[in-house]
């Protein structure tokens, strides 16, 4: 049996691009075919026990991503917050730079100027600034002081952005301190490679960088701050880990497929939030907030004990195996819907203790937050 499970699975994955289907598809199936690729087949994971976390990270608590000697290991179904930090930066390509004044009635105070920027290989933000510009006139002024560049996720071609997805504090953001000094033109495979990419990246680029009264200049970070979103996690960064990681692979498709899981699969969300989630029936509000190459967050808000009082919980759904295109995970959030609702209509695989659709979804509790 389970050889003609693969079997047959291996035909369903073989054919074209699978599509995120009409929400009411699940639910209309009179017989249940399982969308599995023979390599995630029954992998020796189990259920991982909820772990609930306030304004801080996970692995502060129970790490959910481990077990007792003897027992299957939980994969690891989150970013590092090195890799989310990375991820913000990276998909961004405009913010704040926070420089101090050097403007008389206003000498020493904080300024902020909206900038457009790139990263270099090893994730220091660049920025094409004009020699009278306002912030470049408080950097030549106070050549040792230090600037911030503060950057989030959101709009609508942003990671994070667009539809129902995530804005104002939800957002994902991160702080980048440190020196910022002028590119010399003496740097020429540098200020080659870097005029390449701001040319991709913004196209009026190529109508100044060549004034001379425009030049690169490049922060130097000391200090990386990333917040995930409101209550959920802030934490400094080591920059040395910051420099290191790679940034999220759907990085700039994520948005869209949120919002389009929010628009179009609100039954399917509701069937795994109460099946799989086990958030009981009096589900006020349920929402995909972030998805990656490891899983998917979904924060979902129930009725409280008290009149009037509601309960919001953040959950992390991880992917069996990290994925690694759009497709991918499509395929890998259809698997939790479908299993969501071959669980909620009482189907079975087999009579082992494995036999529970969804039981070998690794699933935590991010967090927590009680207000009933």
């Amino acid at each position: 049996m389970r050889l003609q499970k693969a079997f047959l699975s291996f035909l369903i994955v073989a054919t074209p691009t699978i599509g995120f289907a009409p929400s009411s598809s699940l639910s209309q199936r009179s017989s249940i075919v399982r969308i599995y690729s023979p390599v995630n087949i029954k992998l020796p994971v189990k259920l991982a026990t909820t772990t609930p976390v306030v304004n801080g990270d996970v692995s502060k608590s129970a790490p959910p991503n481990s077990e007792p000697e003897g027992k299957s290991a939980i994969p690891n179904i989150r970013l590092s917050v090195e890799e989310k930090a990375k991820t913000v930066t990276s998909v961004c390509t405009s913010g704040t730079l926070c420089t101090t004044s050097t403007h008389e009635e206003i000498n020493g105070a904080p300024f902020g100027s909206f900038v457009d920027y790139v990263l270099d290989d090893e994730g220091s933000p660049i920025f094409l600034m004009n020699e009278m510009s306002m912030h470049t006139l408080n950097i030549a002024n106070n050549p040792d002081g230090m600037v911030t560049l503060f950057t989030q996720l959101g709009g609508k071609s942003g990671y994070g952005g667009g539809g129902n997805a995530p804005r104002g504090q939800d957002v994902s953001r991160c702080s980048i301190t440190g020196t910022i000094q002028k590119i010399e033109s003496e740097a020429v495979d540098d200020l080659n490679t870097i005029r390449m990419r701001y040319s991709i990246t913004h196209a009026y680029a190529d109508q100044v960088m060549d004034s001379p009264r425009f030049a690169f200049y490049r922060i130097r970070p000391v200090k990386v701050y990333f917040v995930g979103g409101f209550g959920v996690l802030a934490k400094w960064v080591p920059v040395e880990e910051y420099q290191q990681a790679a940034a999220d692979i759907l990085a700039k498709e994520a948005s869209e497929i949120v919002a389009k899981l929010n628009r179009d699969h609100v039954t399917d969300l509701a069937y795994t939030a109460t099946h799989l989630l086990d958030c009981g029936v009096d589900i006020e509000k349920i929402r995909v907030t972030t998805l990656d190459r490891l899983g998917m967050d979904i924060r979902v808000t129930t009725k409280g004990t008290r009149r009037n009082k509601l309960n919001t919980d953040e959950f992390r759904i991880g992917f069996r195996i990290p994925v690694m295109s759009v497709e991918d995970a499509k395929s890998e959030v259809l698997k939790v819907f479908q299993e969501a609702w071959e669980k909620g209509n009482g189907y079975s695989w087999g009579e082992d203790e494995d036999g529970t659709p969804g039981s070998d979804i690794p699933v935590i509790k991010i967090a927590a937050d009680g207000l009933g």
